[in-house]
C-alpha cells in the first residue's frame, strides 16, 4: 500500500515544479531594476496594487524599496494603493470596488511612472480597470501574474508570469520576485544616480515596447 501524499510533499513538489521555469526570469528581473532605479532615481514612483495575500506581497515590496533591502541608501518613492484605507473603501462606496485602484491611479501617476499589478488569476476586474487608467495616464504597466495568457498579462506593457495551477505557490514566487527586484535595483543605483566610479552604459539599446510595436530607448 503506497503512503498518502502530505499536504507538505503535494505543496513542494508544486513549487519545485515553478522553479524551473521561474529560472527563465533572470533577464527581464534584471531589465526591470534597471528601469525602476533610473525612474526612482530621477524623481519618478513606483505604484502598485493587489488583491488579498497579493496585496500582502506588494506592500511588502513598496517597504522594501522606501526603507532599504540591504545596505543604508536613498528611499525610494513606492506607493501601495491598497493600503489607503480610507481612500480605497471611500473610491469602493462612491464609484465601485472595479474603480478603487484606477482613481488612485489617475490621481498619483505620472507620465513615466511606473504600475505594477499583482494577480494571481491576472483577471481581477479592478486590476485590469488599473491597467487601463495605468495605460490611459502614460505609466509603464508591469504584472505578476499566475500562467499565461490571462487579461492582466494582455492589458500590461510586460509581465513575469508563475507558470503553476497553485496559487499559493504563485504568491510565494511573486514575494520571491519582490527580493529580486529590489536586488536588482539596488545593484542598478549607482549607475542610475551617476555615482563616481560607476561603469558607464554606450550605445543605445533598442526594445520594443510591448503595447505599441515600436522601437523605444531603453
Amino acid at each position: 500500500m503506497m503512503a498518502a501524499v502530505t499536504p507538505l510533499d503535494a505543496h513542494l513538489t508544486n513549487l519545485a515544479a515553478a522553479l524551473v521555469p521561474y529560472r527563465r526570469n533572470e533577464t527581464l528581473l534584471a531589465r526591470w531594476g534597471e528601469a525602476l532605479a533610473r525612474r526612482l532615481v530621477g524623481g519618478g514612483r513606483l505604484l502598485v496594487a493587489g488583491n488579498g495575500g497579493s496585496a500582502a506581497e506588494a506592500q511588502h515590496l513598496t517597504a522594501e524599496l522606501v526603507g532599504k533591502l540591504h545596505d543604508d541608501r536613498q528611499p525610494l518613492s513606492a506607493i501601495a494603493l491598497h493600503a489607503e484605507t480610507s481612500t480605497m473603501t471611500a473610491i469602493g462606496n462612491d464609484y465601485g470596488y472595479d474603480e478603487v485602484f484606477a482613481r488612485q491611479v489617475r490621481a498619483h501617476g505620472r507620465d513615466g511612472d511606473i504600475l505594477l499589478l499583482l494577480s494571481t488569476s491576472g483577471a481581477s476586474a479592478n486590476l485590469l480597470t488599473a491597467a487601463r487608467a495605468g495605460r490611459g495616464s502614460g505609466l509603464t504597466c508591469w504584472a505578476l501574474t499566475g500562467p499565461t495568457p490571462n487579461p492582466l498579462a494582455e492589458l500590461c506593457h510586460d509581465v513575469l508570469p508563475v507558470d503553476s495551477p497553485d496559487s499559493q505557490v504563485v504568491q510565494e514566487l511573486h514575494l520571491v520576485t519582490s527580493h529580486l527586484l529590489c536586488e536588482y535595483v539596488e545593484r542598478a543605483l549607482p549607475v542610475a544616480s551617476g555615482a563616481p566610479g560607476a561603469p558607464v552604459r554606450t550605445g543605445v539599446e533598442v526594445v520594443l515596447d510591448g503595447g505599441t510595436g515600436q522601437q523605444v530607448q531603453a
